[in-house]
């Protein structure tokens, strides 16, 4: 019965890993573009009144496990102003 539970748990958070990784991909792009390290982005968020040190944000990333307010806070916290989502790669591959 407990092995019925964990393979429906799997098959359910499956398709969230393709766009986790996305997420992942966005705030580390953007991190490479600007030239920004963990350091910089946590003192980036904290005068967005999030306090968290550079390596929870670290860890946070790169587990691929943060909310959508983080991902939007450090993009904000970047200066990033738009994002082409139908560029997404896994986007992309949903739709075919």
């Amino acid at each position: 019965m407990e092995e019925l539970s964990n393979r429906r748990l799997r098959l359910q958070i499956e398709p969230y890993g393709q766009w986790e990784e996305e997420a992942k991909g966005l705030i580390e792009e953007e991190m490479m573009r600007r030239g920004i390290r963990y350091k910089q982005l946590s003192r980036m968020l904290e005068t967005l009144g999030i306090y968290e040190s550079p390596d929870q944000i670290n860890r946070k990333i790169n587990r691929k496990r943060f909310s959508a307010a983080f991902l939007v806070a450090c993009l904000h916290a970047m200066g990033v102003e738009s994002i082409p989502i139908q560029q997404l790669k896994k986007g992309q591959d949903i739709e075919d």
